[in-house]
């Protein structure tokens, strides 16, 4: 077969449908996660960590919940290796069966009661399991829309995974939104468990979406371009010649981490824990926030295809950082629903929704073909180890040193704000590169030619 038909362009039929795939697979992905993060803040506090001090109880959850983060680059080196060596589409799979099977089986974890200290042994042994599975996932989903879409709607394409991801995060906040209605010894009991066992039926749509699907078309290209070469470790690749790519990704990908989780999971427990509100604003409220954001996000991806990657990432960063402080005086002044919505609405639409929007195609024009993979996965999940799984852990310490007030947790984000402009401002604007480039100087060379 020719390189020139290696590289035709699929049609758009089969782009969309790789789009589609990308957005459910991410969709199981953030379902999972979120669901795991909602119950640290609801559940797992109280019948897998049991202590007299609330905030103890607390933090030992949000602890197995950031265990997940920090094994999570491990995935993405072991998964993102093979994705760059055999293909994407096959690891895909892989990864989609063993972060599915591993969230299912939480739904069968005894309680601390029922059988001790091996209750939260085994929360952590499969909370570890679904972070190896998820630690390539986002990152491949979002290169294979990337590699299949055209070059000048790159940036809608590869917003499809970030749009999976606020679906993921819909069906696991609507799922807690109904199960929360449940009298709380009911809920407490076995309501909790009926959305991690639901997810079964997500696994099953996505593996038959996923096992329809052809290899990405760049990968092909790449592969065949090098194959009379000598072979190249993606590991070695990306720690000798694209260290600079990993950095900027993890400094940019760091405030939207923040945020992100700032308000997906701290902000449940800071409701019902700190402000003694009920238990269903925080799931109801993100309910909201979450259908508003999958709109936003691939407007925001589409916006990036025609200014740049970096003007609406550092747009996202600035709302973010000038937005934090209003944003507390809302939900802390009024202790509502509508208000607390309305500012999470814009918090998550406006701020992550500019920031998470075009990271697919922007992550993916960072790293050459031969090592894509690896470096977007790996360096990814080491911004999320860093940022996102702390944030809950820090926040939480942030409003205890305060007193039970929100400022300190303000300022970190402002501060994490200011490392991701700074990032952003110091890495390279990508739109138009060449997805086939082999080497960083070919990927450098390409900026703005929309080559392929």
């Amino acid at each position: 077969m020719s390189a020139s038909n290696l590289t035709d362009r699929p049609t758009e039929g089969a782009t969309r449908k790789v789009a589609l795939a990308a957005l459910v697979g991410s969709a199981l992905e953030w379902y999972d996660f979120y669901l795991y993060g909602t119950a640290s803040a609801l559940v797992f506090n109280r019948i897998i960590f049991p202590t007299f001090d609330p905030t103890v109880a607390t933090l030992a959850s949000f602890g197995t919940l950031a265990v997940g983060y920090f094994i999570r680059p491990l995935g993405g080196l072991i998964f993102g290796r093979l994705g760059d060596l055999v293909g994407r589409r096959n690891v895909l799979v892989i990864t989609l069966l063993v972060m599915g099977v591993s969230t299912v089986l939480m739904a069968c974890v005894p309680t601390y009661q029922q059988v001790g200290v091996l209750a939260p042994v085994l929360l952590i042994v499969l909370r570890a399991v679904q972070g190896i599975g998820a630690g390539a996932e986002f990152g491949g989903a979002a290169i294979l829309s990337a590699e299949h879409a055209p070059p000048r709607r790159r940036g809608l394409y590869g917003a499809f995974p970030a749009v999976g991801v606020y679906l993921g995060l819909l069906l696991a906040s609507g799922a807690f939104a109904m199960v929360t209605q449940l009298p709380e010894e009911q809920f407490l009991s076995w309501g909790w468990r009926i959305p991690f066992a639901a997810s079964v039926v997500v696994i099953a749509v996505a593996l038959v979406i996923r096992l329809r699907l052809t290899e990405s078309p760049a990968f092909l290209a790449a592969r065949q371009r090098t194959q009379q070469q000598a072979p190249v470790s993606p590991i070695r690749e990306v720690f000798r010649h694209e260290k600079r790519a990993g950095l900027v990704l993890i400094g940019t990908q760091t405030p939207q981490n923040v945020v992100a989780y700032l308000n997906l999971t701290f902000m449940a427990a800071y409701l019902t824990g700190t402000l003694k509100l009920s238990n269903s604003i925080g799931p109801v409220a993100i309910t909201v926030a979450t259908l508003v954001t999958m709109i936003t996000l691939p407007l925001f991806g589409a916006l990036s295809d025609r200014v740049g990657r970096r003007p609406v990432v550092l747009f996202g960063i600035g709302f973010s950082a000038l937005f934090v402080y209003p944003y507390f005086w809302v939900i802390d002044g009024t202790r509502t629903p509508v208000p607390i919505t309305l500012v999470i609405v814009a918090s998550l639409g406006i701020g992550v929704g500019a920031m998470f929007g075009p990271q697919g195609a922007y992550f993916s024009e960072l790293f050459t073909a031969r090592s894509r993979f690896t470096g977007l996965a790996f360096s990814r999940e080491v911004a999320g180890a860093l940022s996102g799984g702390l944030t809950p852990i820090i926040a939480v310490a942030l409003v205890v040193a305060a007193s039970g007030r929100s400022w300190l947790v303000a300022l970190f984000v402002v501060i994490t704000c200011v490392i991701g402009a700074v990032a952003t401002v110091l890495g390279p604007e990508t739109r138009g590169r060449s997805l086939t480039a082999t080497t960083v100087g070919g990927l450098r060379a390409s900026t703005g030619r929309f080559a392929d």
